[in-house]
């Protein structure tokens, strides 16, 4: 089997972007510096009319912030997931922990219950979980398909150690697909350090605004990382360049 590039994909056009080069999965979110949140239902039919060939998956994650979710919150991922259902996606990612930093087992269980027969991405929820080997036993057990993660640490380069422990205790039972950090310049050596077969990367670049008229004194958020006139979109060529 070959290697299986999924992509982090912000916009429609990011979407498009990865098929182009040549990826075969996305995860849709919105709401990057968040660290990614539920789409619109706009994105996501949008995204589905302008790709043919890619898989689309669907980060269902009502803010930005921890995974201990209220009443009310829970509420809003199970309505996002019959909707994405209904919209035939094909899987959607999510994560939930308690207090304590374990995972929430009911809730978790309640989710996926509703979300089969799409497939099921546990994300990074995982890299801030209390136990990563007791989380994997009771991922697999849950019914997950795939764990995103960075093995805990700031990127999967840094991750490799617990990734390669990760993978080789699944044994096949789940995939473990290495995420943060992961670009051209070293998927080689992460794959061959962990055994991975599935990788998660952004493959970004810079894309500047085409505005001529620009009032540089009024940002539209309260924390904006870069300037208002840029944003970030996958770009083909990196995309191409992981494969």
């Amino acid at each position: 089997m070959g290697r299986i590039i999924e992509i982090c994909a912000n916009s429609v056009q990011s979407c498009i972007e990865a098929e182009i080069g040549g990826a075969c999965r996305v995860e849709l979110c919105a709401g990057i510096p968040e660290g990614g949140v539920t789409p619109s239902y706009g994105m996501i039919r949008a995204a589905q009319a302008l790709t043919s060939k890619i898989d689309i998956n669907v980060i269902i994650r009502p803010r930005g912030g921890d995974f201990l979710y209220t009443s009310t919150e829970i509420d809003t991922m199970l309505y996002d997931i019959e909707m994405v259902k209904q919209m035939n996606v094909h899987g959607v990612v999510f994560g939930c922990l308690t207090e304590q930093g374990d995972f929430d087992l009911p809730l978790m269980r309640n989710l996926i219950k509703v979300a089969k027969p799409l497939s099921v991405t546990c994300h990074r929820a995982f890299d801030v979980c209390r136990s990563p080997f007791e989380a994997l036993e009771q991922l697999i057990e849950l019914g997950c398909d795939r764990i995103l993660t960075s093995g805990q640490e700031p990127d999967a380069v840094r991750g490799i150690p617990l990734i390669r422990e990760l993978v080789k205790i699944a044994a096949g039972r789940i995939v473990i697909m290495p995420g943060c950090g992961v670009r051209a310049d070293n998927i080689v050596r992460i794959e061959a350090e962990t055994g991975a077969t599935e990788f998660h990367s952004s493959a970004r670049n810079l894309i500047y605004s085409k505005m001529k008229y620009r009032n540089t004194n009024v940002p539209m958020g309260a924390s904006v990382a870069t300037s208002e006139f840029e944003t970030v979109q996958t770009d083909r060529n990196l995309v191409a360049g992981l494969l």
